[in-house]
């Protein structure tokens, strides 16, 4: 651990980014793990173009003024007597909620190009072949996922919104750290896990078919790259001595907290409510009383929230010890989200976006496939 590294399997050996003179060893070029092979195999079946609307089409229309993108009740502040009261008007919290949900996709769009730029920095680090094509192969689509939500925040608001503070800081921390396993924890197990929750949570509340497919489409990529850090987990959990599972153990719980409580902060609204004739304090405070630690433990009962989907992810990874456990015991049932079993609430959505996408992409494939054979 000289380098500050927790490795335990070979196919997770990791070079400085720097050292490309490395990559030039000749027996590297022969020891390729193929562990991620069927992964990278896989993006045939669910490959798509956001550019091409055979897959999506961004031009399909929603009444924005009038039309709420998702239902109220994923809206916190307009469940506040103060902001509802307010807001009595159905085209005026329509458009509140619309401009508020714009925070959100926001956010998903920097947490995507996020994914991208970490994705990228892997390639340049790991050592063995396959872990090193894999990581190739998830940068490219996590480029593609860049591209879609900046095309939908295009055709919906124009514009996004800057990240907020505390998501910012938690991905720079992130792709700059030089530890591999603080990558494949903080944004393959964290970050892609809080995006299955949201995607997921999306895919069913959203009020917009755009909207929808968007979210299943991107969900054929993720459910993939969320694998890449099980793998890690299996292969490196169970080998960590006490003090470096200690150490990984509270990374996690570093990571889950900055987005429990602060990713889309209301307080980061403050523009968003004073817009809609609003005093900020006022709805703040009003929020606050609804945010109780029993209302999340209760909304993080459904399958989908993206909160209970991390907890999830790091329980079934054998991360969450007796010394966290308490801490994530405080929003969800622990005995009854290990047995749920490894069966996540965005796979079914998934597997119903690839065969959507192995529909399109073997029927353009076969008259090629044809002519080639002949």
């Amino acid at each position: 651990m000289a380098d500050g590294n927790i490795t335990k399997d070979a196919m997770y050996d990791a070079v400085a980014p720097d050292n490309f003179e490395s990559m030039l060893n000749l027996d590297r070029y022969h020891a390729r793990t193929d562990a991620f092979d069927k992964i990278i195999s896989a993006t045939h079946d669910h490959f798509w173009d956001p550019l091409d609307k055979k897959y999506i089409d961004f031009d399909q229309p929603w009444d924005m003024m009038n039309e709420p993108l998702v239902p109220e009740d994923l809206n916190i502040a307009i469940q506040t007597d103060y902001v509802s009261n307010h807001l009595k008007d159905p085209s005026l919290r329509a458009q509140f909620i619309n401009k508020s949900l714009l925070r959100s996709f926001s956010s998903i769009l920097h947490g995507e190009q996020g994914a991208l730029n970490l994705s990228a920095s892997l390639c340049h680090v790991l050592y063995d072949q396959g872990a090193q094509e894999y990581a190739a192969n998830q940068t490219r689509e996590e480029a593609r996922h860049v591209t879609a939500f900046a095309k939908y925040i295009k055709a919906r608001w124009g514009r996004p919104v800057e990240c907020s503070v505390v998501l910012k800081n938690l991905l720079v921390e992130i792709i700059a750290a030089p530890e591999v396993y603080k990558k494949i924890i903080g944004m393959q197990m964290l970050v892609e896990g809080l995006a299955m929750g949201a995607f997921a949570t999306f895919y069913q509340k959203l009020n917009d078919p755009l909207g929808r497919k968007l979210m299943q489409l991107v969900m054929t990529d993720e459910a993939f790259h969320h694998k890449f850090g099980k793998i890690w987990a299996d292969r490196t959990v169970p080998k960590l001595t006490p003090e470096e599972h200690a150490i990984v153990e509270d990374w996690a719980a570093h990571c889950f907290q900055s987005v429990l409580f602060n990713l889309v902060s209301p307080s980061e609204q403050r523009d968003l409510y004073e817009e809609f004739g609003l005093d900020p304090d006022k709805v703040l405070e009003a929020i606050q009383q609804l945010a109780t630690d029993e209302r999340r433990r209760e909304d993080m009962k459904e399958a989908a929230n993206i909160f209970r989907v991390l907890i999830k992810t790091l329980l079934n990874a054998g991360i969450i010890t007796d010394r966290t456990r308490a801490f994530y015991g405080m929003y969800v049932d622990m005995d009854e989200l290990k047995s749920e079993g490894d069966r996540m609430v965005g796979d079914d959505i998934a597997e119903e976006g690839i065969a959507f996408l192995k529909s399109i992409n073997f029927r353009d494939r076969a008259p090629a496939l044809g002519l080639a054979a002949e």
